[in-house]
């Protein structure tokens, strides 16, 4: 796979995450900067690291489902795993500028 569809694959692949939204607040969940990584593998495998915005967080079960459910249902991709990290831990400074305006933070 060439740079450029490493590049593509992975904007397809944040456009995906960009579709999940937190339960509890209404921004999706790379704005809100509990996406920390995502790999992309040769064989087009990826691996995403992720947080919660708490260790207690209600969806912590469901949320790295969907995210593995939502993204592996683009073409290109073999397999899809979620690891859930604590640390860092997620602070409101990681969420994005457009995140903040939208809750009124700004």
């Amino acid at each position: 796979m060439s740079d450029k569809e490493t590049k593509n694959l992975g904007e397809e692949i944040i456009k995906e995450i960009c579709k999940i939204y937190d339960p509890e607040i209404p921004v999706n969940i790379y704005e809100l900067g509990l996406i920390y990584d995502v790999k992309i593998s040769d064989d087009n495998d990826v691996m995403i690291e992720m947080t919660l915005t708490s260790p207690n967080c209600p969806v912590a079960e469901s949320l790295p489902l969907e995210v593995e459910e939502k993204v592996g249902k683009i073409n290109e991709i073999n397999d899809v795993k979620v690891n859930i990290v604590f640390e860092p831990p997620w602070t409101k400074e990681m969420m994005s500028e457009e995140a903040k305006l939208e809750l009124g933070m700004l």
